[in-house]
């Protein structure tokens, strides 16, 4: 017997000696309340973020709708913040069945998830964050090694794909141009990072929690690739208050997953309430909420003296020119090509889908809500 069956067998061992659990037909997934004909599914929602970020209220409501819809029948426990794994490990502890649901952000992931690295990209003319959602949705649905990635690679079954809104620069002083960055100290996050490098700045890892610190220490002269939402609400915008629209479009895609064995043994009534949920996820709640959360962080903002700008079509062009196709490029011959992935083609159905889609967006970035609301100041 394995080490993960091993212990398996030990916890539903104990559960039926204490109280009467029968043990299901997944890893860690018990089935109570014996009065009743229909099982009862616990499972271990295991996330390494705070539950305030915008991704993990929009988590918080799928959970809790597949709670309620399935009358009892799922129950869900939450553990936010790294509680019960550390970050690096959520994708791992899926796969062995340590926990049932997860949301995964692939910088954290390089080497699992190198085809999906490819779904992350600024400059792109990937502008609105809805429009990534639909895009990653689509790619996942018709592109079959993106598929095989997550279900034969890493076990785990997609529910759905998120991202992180919008990523726009919070400079310490203001930046009207590309040139302006040569040289400054900028907090990157995977392919941020490497962004800022090709736009003449040096792009720095400093983890989430230690960029105000960073900030104000005069380690770094700004930030980018950070969710607004999240940047709200790390107060940001007190050491960098000049918060610059730059072209760069949507800001890292990321994907809620459930163990593939679990998902495999789920009644298909079950299986549909999950699926049932997610599209509604596409269908109005991410813009919903999201729309809600990105003006309540704009108001904050601006009333602890935020500014914003944005830069100009000449400048967005210039910016874009350095960034694509040196990324893609990159991209498709050191990470696509070695695994076995045309890089090439898989951007060029991603072009058509953001073609596609973009026309359509609904979801306003920061700047276009400031204007909207306070109009130019």
């Amino acid at each position: 017997m394995s080490k993960m069956d091993r212990r398996t067998f030990l916890k539903s061992s104990a559960a039926v000696a204490a109280g009467g659990l029968l043990l299901g037909p997944s890893r860690g997934i018990l089935h109570a309340a014996p009065q009743k004909s229909d099982k009862v599914w616990t499972m271990k929602y295991d996330c390494y973020i705070q539950s305030t970020a915008a991704p993990a209220q929009l988590d918080n409501w799928f959970l809790d709708e597949v709670v309620k819809r399935a009358n009892g029948r799922i129950k869900i426990e939450k553990y936010w913040a790294s509680s019960l794994h550390k970050v690096g490990e959520h994708l791992q502890a899926v796969r062995d069945g340590l926990s049932e649901i997860s949301l995964i952000s692939y910088g954290y992931y390089p080497a699992q998830v190198p085809i999906s690295r490819g779904l992350e990209w600024y400059f792109m003319g990937c502008d609105h964050a809805d429009t990534l959602l639909k895009v990653c949705r689509d790619m996942y649905a018709t592109y079959t090694p993106l598929q095989d990635e997550w279900e034969k690679r890493n076990g785990c079954k997609v529910l759905y794909f998120t991202n992180w809104d919008y990523g726009p620069f919070f400079f310490k002083k203001p930046i009207s141009s590309v040139d302006g960055i040569k040289g400054l100290k900028i907090r990157g996050y995977g392919v941020g990072a490497e962004t800022i490098d090709l736009l003449g700045g040096r792009g720095v890892p400093v983890i989430a929690a230690e960029v105000y610190q960073s900030l104000e220490r005069g380690v770094l002269d700004g930030v980018f690739s950070f969710c607004f939402v999240t940047a709200e609400k790390s107060k940001l915008y007190e050491q960098a208050p000049n918060i610059v629209e730059c072209g760069s479009g949507a800001h890292a895609p990321t994907t809620v997953v459930i163990g593939l064995e679990l998902w495999k043994s789920l009644p298909d009534d079950l299986k549909a309430i999950f699926n049932k949920v997610a599209e509604e996820v596409y269908e109005y709640k991410y813009v919903e909420l999201y729309t809600k959360l990105i003006q309540e962080s704009l108001d904050i903002m601006v009333k602890g003296g935020a500014k914003f700008t944005k830069w100009s079509d000449a400048e967005i062009k210039k910016a874009t020119a350095k960034v694509q196709p040196a990324q893609i490029n990159r991209w498709a011959e050191k990470v696509a090509k070695p695994a076995g992935i045309d890089g090439q083609d898989f951007i060029k159905q991603l072009r058509k889908l953001i073609a596609k889609h973009e026309p359509n967006w609904k979801l306003k970035n920061p700047y276009d809500f400031y204007l909207a609301k306070y109009g130019k100041k």
